[in-house]
């Protein structure tokens, strides 16, 4: 048979095959389509009895359906809701790992303060009895202002430390020196001196390093933690656009009103409608990772050199080291005092009569054994816990890109080319989209507006921007308000000792409390290493004689 002589037969027999089918569908109830509309919580009698035309659909393919734009309408909120569980249930995961690790960090570090505080209160009151429970005071404004540090911030942690070691040397400073009555003009001559005078030794230097760099990093690490959380919760909680709502319910629901409510989407048709209606989201990973990476790196330095757990373990035998140097060099430092702020008045004799070394700290500390020591904060160690979150930051790099592949697996997709690809069952051709907005813009199932990023998601993208930075800072040593001068970037015990002034191992007072120009400035001779007063000094001093006689005579 000549080939023009079959073409009037084939295309009968196709027309014949269409009519055939045309009257097969027409004829095809919606039974089953009603019983898988119905299972979603929807009202049955939406759904025709019968296939109808599908000319008025919106969304989906407008052949001969079982649907109508009503029923659109529903699947469309539905694909809403479905869409934001299946992103819920991958973020809400992740923040709650993220918020228990937060709260076990804060538990740690609260209650290792509290340890801290209650074991140098026992033990000091044990070795120092009465003298250290009538100057408690000081001590307890001492840990109550790293409290407030870790809670709230707000204190200068360098300034404070300076603070308390001046107010203890004015506090031992009464008592080496019992038989002198001290106005508080006097004593704040003798605090404002401390660094210079250097009564407790290395140790007010050592451990302000230890002290600032471990709680900087300690506040800003569960600071971050925080962060995560926060950042999580906000991101999800964004509603999707009109656009992807529209996609996600063609590539989940369409089937349906073609009878083939098992047939999934294929793989790459799901990820493009996944990149379209997650592209504000993945703006996020790079600064995402960027702050994942800082706190990693703190994470280092706290298993290293910002170590707290090190730092305030044993923060009582420092002090009481401290203590002792002050003891053992009494004279030296008095000495120093009387030339700098000048010679004190004598006390009464009945305080005078008193023995220095009965109101002197004259026990040398002694410290816990092991058994003695109090449980570990929080049942576990900085080490444990640093371990733990380490991999779970780890696993958290790139969690916002990865976000469409996750969501587009498992049950959810087809395995193989025999799947929906939007318009019906077969293979999806499209070429799959880069991550992030600006790679939408030829995005073949969503419709995105790329001029138009989400507000509340760039604004988490400046608060994870803000923190890295924090991170940062802290990784060096240095709080974003209070800067830490020190040359020495390491958090151990090394340094100068010098940070805000030049070394000098002088005794000379420049602006004294006591508003009088200093009298006496120390100098040593290469021979007999006496003290010698100048010209000058000894004019003031015949001076302020000469006023004071000829002043008004009570």
């Amino acid at each position: 048979m000549a080939a023009s002589d079959a073409l009037p037969l084939l295309c009968t027999l196709a027309l014949t095959v269409a009519a055939l089918v045309g009257a097969e569908l027409k004829s095809r109830t919606c039974s089953e389509v009603r019983l898988a509309y119905s299972s979603k919580g929807f009202n049955l009698n939406d759904v025709p009895h019968q296939g109808v035309s599908g000319a008025h659909l919106k969304v989906c393919p407008q052949s001969f359906t079982c649907c109508t734009p009503e029923m659109e309408e529903k699947l469309s909120q539905l694909s809403r809701s479905d869409l934001k569980a299946q992103v819920s249930k991958l973020s809400s995961a992740l923040q709650s790992t993220f918020t228990q690790r937060h709260r076990r960090f804060d538990q740690f570090f609260k209650e290792l303060l509290d340890n801290a505080e209650k074991s140098l209160n026992d033990m000091f009151t044990r070795t120092y009895g009465v003298m250290y429970m009538q100057n408690s005071e000081l001590f307890k404004k001492f840990f109550l202002d790293l409290k407030n540090y870790y809670v709230q911030g707000g204190v200068n942690l360098e300034a404070m430390l300076s603070d308390f070691w001046a107010g203890l040397l004015e506090r031992m400073f009464v008592l080496v020196n019992v038989q002198y009555d001290f106005s508080e003009e006097y004593l704040e001559c003798v605090s404002k001196h401390t660094e210079q005078l250097k009564p407790f030794g290395d140790v007010p230097r050592k451990l302000k390093l230890q002290v600032t760099r471990a709680f900087v990093a300690a506040r800003t690490f569960a600071q971050g933690l925080a962060v995560i959380g926060d950042v999580i919760g906000k991101v999800s909680a964004v509603n999707a656009s009109p656009g992807c709502v529209q996609a996600a319910m063609k590539m989940m629901y369409c089937p349906y009103c073609s009878w083939q409510m098992a047939l999934k989407p294929c793989h790459n048709y799901c990820l493009n409608v996944m990149k379209g209606c997650l592209a504000n989201q993945a703006d996020l990973d790079t600064e995402w990772n960027n702050f994942m990476d800082a706190m990693l790196n703190l994470a280092e330095r706290l298993e290293g050199p910002f170590n707290i757990e090190s730092v305030m373990d044993p923060i009582d035998v420092k002090i009481s080291d401290a203590i002792m140097n002050m003891q053992e060099n009494s004279m030296q430092v008095s000495h120093k005092v009387f030339q700098g702020c000048g010679p004190p008045k004598l006390a009464v004799a009945s305080r005078a009569a008193r023995s220095v070394s009965d109101s002197v700290f004259n026990t040398r500390f002694r410290p816990y054994s092991p058994d003695e020591r109090p449980t570990t904060a929080a049942g576990t160690s900085l080490d444990r816990l640093v371990t733990e979150v380490k991999k779970k930051l780890k696993f958290a790099k790139k969690f916002w890109s990865a976000l469409p592949e996750n969501v587009c697996t498992g049950e959810r997709i087809a395995s193989g080319d025999e799947c929906w690809n939007g318009t019906a069952k077969s293979r999806y051709e499209s070429v799959v989209m880069g991550n992030g907005l600006a790679n939408q813009a030829a995005n073949p199932d969503v419709e995105v507006d790329i001029t138009k990023p989400d507000v509340v998601i760039r604004r988490q993208i400046m608060t994870l921007r803000i923190m890295t930075n924090k991170l940062k800072s802290a990784h060096n040593g240095n709080d974003v308000t209070f800067f830490d001068m020190s040359e020495d970037g390491s958090g151990g015990e090394s340094g100068s000792g010098c940070e805000r002034q030049v070394c000098t191992s002088d005794f000379d007072f420049q602006s004294p409390i006591t508003r009088r120009p200093p009298l006496f400035v120390e100098k040593h001779d290469d021979s007999s290493g006496s003290v010698k007063v100048s010209i000058y000094s000894c004019f003031l001093l015949l001076v302020g004689a000469a006023v004071a006689l000829l002043g008004p005579q009570r």
